[in-house]
């Protein structure tokens, strides 16, 4: 008589648990957290994810540019962070959105920029439902979260130029009169990924869930043992930043009239330093990632129109939109910090395996703004991909869609949902998918 095979215990939404916490796993060689009807001795393959960032404002009129190809491809001094990572590059040159060249500057460049859908004017909020919560809709049922959408600076209440200015504060849509709200705070969203009860919880999520890390550790290879050790390390290090930030005396932005603040800090709150923020939110979108707490995520560096200064860069003490008026040096460094934070963000997923992959092979990160400089020409759109969306991508190349009949950006959208899974017949003002991705 034939024994059953036994059904392996640990299925693909395994979680780590303890008292208000649920931690989703990394990948691992030794089950098939994926989840499929692949051979238990196989591993699965890892799911793509898609990452949507965004920097307002535009870029250096003379710095924004690639030539060449994999190894050999040079890049702008904007892009000059990403050189390591040129054989996992698509630079895309001359696409743009329709929709966006309608009359208004900021507001208008920006509401539909993951959208392609036509903007409402005089103060009212209509666009359109983003191209990131397409995907989240597809995927919301297999992971935990079925999007995390970030940022570091609040939404604007204001009109500008007849458009309402919730339209430069957001590009994640989900649906066409509801803005996907910002999460601000690295606390809260660090507590969205791991904790069932976001911002009840006492004690480290580590702390909560050690007892049954330790059952897990049991049951996989020795490999899969340093993994879910060197995973669990992560946390902790972003766990104890989180607790750190804002507490080193800087402050910048709007000065106040106090050298240091004459109360106590909250522990739950905003980082008083833009680096420190950006870089926060880095981490957690990568932790994201690595789990599969979450497949999509949007990460709005700054508002287009943005007030954001930069002291740490020892530049002009003018905010962001202004900067970006002046088109030189300082505006090139603040330039290159925003590229800075893509650049961590791939070397990190570069750095994780899973599988014969990587998790930038793994990943689809989208890098834009929603006009090519400061001075609102958006004719055509700045754009870098990085990440080669499971092996569907092949990278290390620029693409040129000046002159060429589809040059939409949501056709770029549709070819990017397709290999997240997503096929649809049209999205926004396009109905068919930019062949060459």
């Amino acid at each position: 008589m034939t024994t059953p095979e036994k059904t392996h215990p640990l299925s693909r939404r395994t979680f780590l648990r303890g008292v208000g916490v649920s931690m989703a796993l990394p990948w691992l060689e030794s089950v098939p957290v994926w989840g499929d009807d692949k051979p238990r001795n196989s591993a699965s393959e890892a799911p793509v994810r898609f990452a949507a960032l965004f920097s307002g404002n535009g870029f250096h009129s003379k710095e924004w540019w690639a030539r060449g190809e994999g190894k050999g491809m040079e890049l702008g001094k904007v892009l000059d962070p990403l050189k390591p990572h040129r054989e996992k590059l698509l630079f895309l040159r001359g696409l743009y959105n329709q929709e966006a060249l309608i009359g208004g500057i900021h507001s208008c460049q920006t509401g539909n920029l993951l959208t392609g859908a036509h903007l409402a004017p005089d103060g009212e909020i209509r666009s359109g439902i983003s191209c990131d919560q397409v995907i989240a809709e597809k995927t919301k049922g297999a992971t935990k979260v079925p999007s995390l959408v970030l940022g570091t600076e609040p939404s604007i209440a204001a009109i500008h130029k007849n458009y309402s200015m919730i339209y430069s504060s957001h590009i994640s849509w989900s649906s066409a009169t509801t803005p996907t709200p910002l999460e601000l705070y690295p606390a809260l969203a660090f507590d969205r990924l791991f904790r069932d009860e976001v911002g009840k919880a006492d004690k480290s999520v580590l702390d909560a869930v050690r007892e049954d890390a330790t059952s897990y550790k049991n049951k996989v290879s020795t490999a899969d043992r340093r993994r879910l050790d060197e995973y669990l390390s992560s946390v902790r290090e972003v766990e104890q930043r989180i607790e750190q930030a804002g507490k080193g005396g800087r402050l910048q932005g709007w000065r106040p009239t106090l050298d240091k603040p004459d109360m106590k800090r909250p522990p739950d709150g905003i980082p008083q330093d833009i680096d420190q923020h950006m870089r926060l939110m880095c981490d957690i979108l990568v932790l994201a990632f690595r789990t599969d707490t979450t497949r999509v995520c949007t990460l709005k560096l700054n508002n287009d129109h943005s007030s954001l200064r930069f002291p740490h860069l020892k530049v002009d003490y003018m905010i962001h939109h202004l900067l970006s008026h002046t088109d030189g040096a300082d505006w090139l460094k603040v330039n290159q910090f925003f590229t800075e934070q893509v650049a961590y963000i791939a070397g990190k997923l570069d750095a994780v395996q899973e599988g014969e992959r990587t998790l930038l092979d793994n990943s689809m990160i989208l890098f834009c703004s929603s006009m090519m400089t400061g001075n609102h020409n958006n004719d055509q759109l700045p754009v870098v991909m990085v990440g080669r969306g499971g092996g569907r991508i092949k990278t290390g190349r620029v693409l040129d869609y000046l002159g060429k009949p589809n040059r939409k950006m949501c056709s770029l959208y549709l070819a990017l949902m397709e290999k997240a899974g997503v096929r649809l017949n049209e999205f926004g003002d396009s109905k068919a998918p930019l062949a060459e991705i």
